[in-house]
């Protein structure tokens, strides 16, 4: 019995050593990866198809002047989380851009496709508040950053 303990004890915490130091860094890093991708793919296709996007954002009631501040949104913060630099502010933007999305153009809940995209925003929101909340991780430019900073001798002033 006092040896089932002692490996439990043990395997625990190389278990839990193993998921510190080498997989929530590569699970923080991948699902970065994975959420900027969309929002840098999306941003893309509204430069590609501008003009639609326009017709679109009108036929919801929202001013086609808006749409360059929704394309830098979508590319600017997309590529701030895919490189893990401003992690935290981005994550919250894109939360927010995500709850807006929702709000203005998927709320015909009559329509199941609507009801999908609705949900997928709101999913979207929530994992860019995790993000926020974590914080890039150690793959990241915010943590090459933070280290060199702490690295960095401080000056008495």
């Amino acid at each position: 019995m006092h040896h089932q303990r002692y490996h439990a004890r043990r395997c625990g915490t190389m278990n839990g050593k193993l998921l510190t130091d080498t997989l929530a860094p590569a699970a923080d890093a991948a699902g970065r990866v994975l959420l900027a991708g969309l929002f840098l793919y999306e941003g893309f296709v509204k430069l590609r198809g501008y003009d639609l996007a326009v017709q679109y954002m009108a036929a919801y009631g929202v001013p086609g002047a808006l749409l360059p501040l929704a394309i830098a949104t979508e590319l600017g913060c997309g590529a701030l989380i895919l490189i893990g630099w401003q992690t935290r502010l981005a994550a919250l933007a894109l939360s927010g851009f995500s709850l807006l999305a929702a709000a203005i153009f998927h709320t015909k809940f009559s329509d199941t496709n609507q009801v999908l995209h609705f949900a997928k925003d709101i999913a979207l929101a929530g994992a860019f508040l995790f993000v926020a909340g974590r914080g890039a991780g150690r793959f990241s430019l915010d943590a090459v950053l933070a280290g060199r900073r702490e690295q960095t001798p401080r000056r008495a002033v």
